[in-house]
């Protein structure tokens, strides 16, 4: 003997016999004499219970079944007959949109949203209805009862009854030797059979011109050897309203407009105790902040799984508001107070549910995660509940995330940035040490859940844009330098003892550790702080090596520097001649160049000039290395060339010397180039910006939506090219000539047809391009570039701002900004068009495009020269510097400086 009940708030108590695990308590209670909580299901939303002989169930509102205690006969539907000592979920049953649940002694029936009736367990006396004596372990449906939408159900000790509305009949089916099944005899029936009585169905009162009596059912029960129903005699008037309606359902407490409007009626005065302790518990308890904003639409909530929530988000955001935004502030202090001390610190790491992870989704839409002021009593607790969920949980929370719309994801996850930027401005201020480990612990919380949330949009292809994640202020708040050598210094640590923790020994965090965060100029700072150690460590590996070689003769003496010396009319010649024998690790050294015959000293001037002009060269046709599309003006490897691949390797080691020593280069490569170098997969977009015209009709195609397609486009899976005059047709895949392109193999045309001009047609090529790029400038901090930052980085950008460059210009010496030569000067400029103002750009430093760190970067100094007006302007483009003679005269100061940047190339002596 046993007994079960269910509080409002969804919490199930239990007590009496455990011998077979029907309390749910664990095999150590063999007895319990008073309520007991059943903590296992905790969170979970219910509203049904059901007690058998031994055993017992409990429904979700979504069809959730989970059962326990004797399973001898298999009435737990578990597939086997093993008792279980504490509540199992019943799998089979979660897609059925299971509305009602009943236990006899040793058998259980379950009632679907449609009708549908499933029974298991114990068979003998035929009460599960399928014909035979025979028990079942699994749930399986009454197929007699097929074609009739039952609407309640009840079982008794070894029988069960079924109600039908359409027709007013009951049916029963089991052990009627005490006359239970009201069938007129004491027989037992294996199949339901109908149960006798004047029943007629609602709809059918009007069609009793004889006024005969009859009865309308509201009501089935069950219990022991008896049944009961509860009904209404029809004679002459209508069955009154509620005998039309079947509502299994209880009435539990859940968040919903009438529970809100309830309390916004106290909109003045103290709240009543009543209204306050409701509001208490809704608030404290899990399983009622579950239950709340299921979606109605379509019985979606019925779908619950793994991967969908049954949650609707806009509901949740909409009452949220309501309350919070229209509640007395009473009423909004009680809800703060109880999420902060019952609900969010109850949390457990590992639900018992799905469906108790619900709460994960709707808390953040509460306006009071979102207060500043609330952070760390309630955004931060409830992201340490996040971190803090096992393996499976945060999965489906995941997966769940990866459902969300646009706009409600990016609350999300500007919720945690925020939590983020937050911390930061108090570590800005000042930490205490004493507090220094619980703060790195809170920063390291909210970096985490956005780490989770970042791995999500990945993995989903994007639900929000990937820079939404960038926190651009975040360098207002920590020296990303330092931060980034702390981050090193951590991870070698941590390799030694063979830990991957955020932290450091003294609980130091690096933000390094979530480099998602970083925008691309923080990144770029951090590229340039890896190049700068690297340099460093290769200049004291050199200078080391020379000291050795003072004391031993057979240790070689090296450069600190990798030293190109090359001549202007043969750049590519001698710049292949040194690196190919120069070793990985001087790649690492810093770069200078040397012209032949030139006096000019390389501190950055005449670097940037040899990778101009070593990668015009390069890209000339004369080479064959590269084919240039006349639409789109932009160059990709050309599978016919007859040059080495030493050349592409060669081309790819500049790329890479250029970012490693912080020059950009005039690439006009398409985006694809930067994708394939991070590992990222070319698309039909990466064919449109190369090739334009055939981007376009690989769209056409891919729209195309007639069953004609095969006779419109005839294509098959090749591809024609022209090789030196002769067309050659090449297969994308074995057999493609007799591959006709249809309406279901489109999509692998274009994707087999993208991947040839990008991948196959230039393997060879690229991966020698590729191996030169990282053999100087790989590893983990470019990783972190996306492909367009990464191409901004290589080429720089065209994100003009010449008022920036002229707020962000230094003067010397006499100069001034209201000095009126500088006023001159900038009047002037700014009139110039802009392809004049790119050229000045180049004659200044050596490039006509901007840094990724944008134009205050260039760092454009303007000082007085000696002479008259008939000197001209001159640029040490190492120093971005500018000497600029004391001209008077605007249409003189124009003329001068027109005339030195059509003519910037060459370096000399100033």
């Amino acid at each position: 003997m046993h007994s079960i009940s269910l509080s409002r708030e969804s919490e199930i108590f239990v007590w009496g016999d455990n011998r077979y695990g029907q309390l749910g308590l664990g095999c150590e209670f063999k007895r319990e004499t008073t309520p007991r909580l059943l903590k296992s299901l905790s969170g979970i939303p219910f509203y049904q219970i059901s007690a058998g002989g031994g055993h017992s169930f409990a429904l979700t509102p979504s069809g959730a079944v989970f059962g326990w205690g004797r399973n001898k006969f298999g009435q737990l539907g578990l597939s086997d007959e093993v008792d279980r000592y504490c509540p199992c979920l019943l799998k089979s049953l979660r897609s059925q949109k299971i509305v009602h649940i009943c236990c006899g002694e040793d058998h259980t029936a379950a009632l679907t949203k449609e009708g549908g009736v499933f029974t298991f367990g114990a068979g003998g006396y035929g009460q599960l209805g399928h014909n035979s004596t025979n028990h079942e372990v699994n749930p399986r449906k009454v197929f007699e009862l097929m074609g009739s939408i039952v609407t309640q159900i009840t079982c008794g000790r070894q029988h069960t009854l079924a109600f039908v509305p359409s027709s007013g009949r009951i049916y029963s089916f089991g052990l009627g030797g005490n006359g239970q099944l009201g069938t007129g005899s004491t027989c037992n029936r294996k199949s339901p059979f109908t149960v006798k009585g004047n029943w007629i169905s609602h709809n059918d009162y009007s069609q009793n011109p004889d006024r005969i009596e009859y009865y309308c059912v509201k009501k089935i029960f069950s219990g022991g050897d008896q049944s009961f129903a509860h009904y209404f005699h029809v004679q002459n008037c209508l069955p009154p309203d509620d005998f039309r309606k079947c509502n299994h359902s209880r009435q539990i407490l859940t968040i919903n407009e009438e529970l809100i409007q309830r309390w916004l009626n106290f909109s003045s005065g103290r709240l009543p105790l009543d209204i306050v302790n409701e509001i208490d518990k809704v608030f404290s308890t899990a399983a009622c902040i579950n239950g709340s904003f299921l979606s109605t639409s379509n019985d979606d909530h019925y779908r619950t799984s793994a991967k969908f929530s049954g949650i609707d988000m806009n509901a949740a955001r909409l009452l949220f508001h309501k309350l919070l935004e229209s509640a007395q502030p009473q009423t909004v202090q009680q809800v703060a107070a109880s999420l902060e001390k019952n609900l969010i610190p109850k949390l457990p790491s590992s639900p018992p549910d799905i469906e108790a992870l619900r709460l994960y989704l709707t808390l953040p839409e509460c306006p009071l995660m979102a207060d500043p002021n609330n952070f760390s009593i309630l955004a931060i607790p409830f992201g340490t509940a996040i971190v803090k969920l096992e393996k499976a949980p945060l999965r489906v929370l995941e997966n769940w995330w990866s459902t969300l719309e646009n706009p409600v994801f990016m609350r999300l996850v500007d919720l945690f940035k925020n939590v983020v930027l937050h911390l930061l401005k108090f570590a800005k201020i000042g930490i205490p040490l004493t507090e220094r480990r619980i703060f790195n612990t809170f920063l390291n919380t909210a970096l985490k859940v956005l780490e989770s949330l970042h791995r999500v949009n990945e993995r989903s292809g994007q639900i929000i844009p990937y820079d939404k994640f960038y926190i651009h202020e975040i360098q207002d708040y920590i020296d990303i330098r330092n931060d980034y050598v702390a981050w090193i210094q951590q991870r070698a640590l941590c390799m030694d003892v063979n830990q991957g923790l955020p932290e450091g020994p003294d609980g130091t965090l690096t933000i390094c550790t979530y480099p998602f965060v970083f925008d691309a100029q923080a990144k770029t700072t951090l590229l340039q702080t890896d190049a700068v150690i690297q340099m460093q460590m290769a200049v004291d590996q050199a200078n080391r090596q020379n000291f050795s070689s003072m004391f031993h003769p057979v240790v070689e003496s090296v450069d600190p520097c990798l030293i190109l010396i090359v001549r202007r009319d043969n750049i590519v010649g001698d710049a292949m001649e040194v690196l190919r024998k120069t070793k990985n690790i001087d790649y690492k050294k810093p770069l200078k160049v040397i012209f032949v015959g030139e006096e000019a000293v390389d501190a950055g001037g005449v670097r940037k000039e040899f990778f101009l002009l070593i990668m015009r060269e390069l890209l000339d046709p004369k080479y064959g290395m590269f084919r240039f599309y006349e639409d789109s003006r932009l160059i990709w490897f050309s599978d016919q060339t007859f040059e080495d691949s030493d050349l592409f390797h060669l081309i790819g080691v500049v790329c890479g010397l250029a970012i490693y020593n912080f020059t950009i280069v005039d690439l006009h490569f398409p985006l694809a180039l930067y994708k394939k170098l991070l590992k990222k997969k070319a698309t039909l977009d990466d064919l449109k910006e190369l090739m334009p015209e055939v981007g376009r009709s690989m769209q056409l195609l891919l729209d195309y939506m007639e069953d004609d397609i095969e006779e419109t486009f005839c294509l098959n899976f090749t591809v024609t090219v022209d090789n030196f005059g002769t067309t050659e047709i090449r297969k994308l895949i074995p057999n493609g000539s007799e591959i006709t392109v249809t309406q279901k193999n489109k999509q692998e045309f274009v994707d087999c047809y993208v991947d040839y001009i990008f991948n196959q047609s230039v393997a060879s090529l690229f991966n020698a391009f590729h191996a030169g790029f990282h053999k100087v400038c790989g590893g983990r901090v470019l990783e972190l570039f996306q492909p367009n930052e990464l191409q901004a980085m290589v080429i720089g950008n065209t994100n003009y701002d010449w008022k920036e460059l002229e707020k962000h210009t230094e003067y010397k010496g006499e100069y001034w900004a209201d000095h009126p030569t500088i006023k001159l000067f900038w009047e002037v400029f700014h009139e110039l068009p802009l392809e004049k103002k790119k050229q000045f750009l180049l004659f200044l430093t050596g490039s006509d495009r901007i840094p990724i760190l944008g134009m205050k970067s260039l760092k454009l100094i303007i000082q007085p020269t000696g002479g008259g007006e008939g000197f001209l302007p001159v640029a040490h483009t190492c120093f971005n510097l500018l000497d600029l003679p004391k001209y008077t005269s605007r249409e003189t100061l124009r003329k001068k400086l027109i005339q030195v940047i059509d003519h910037y190339e060459g370096f000399s002596l100033a």
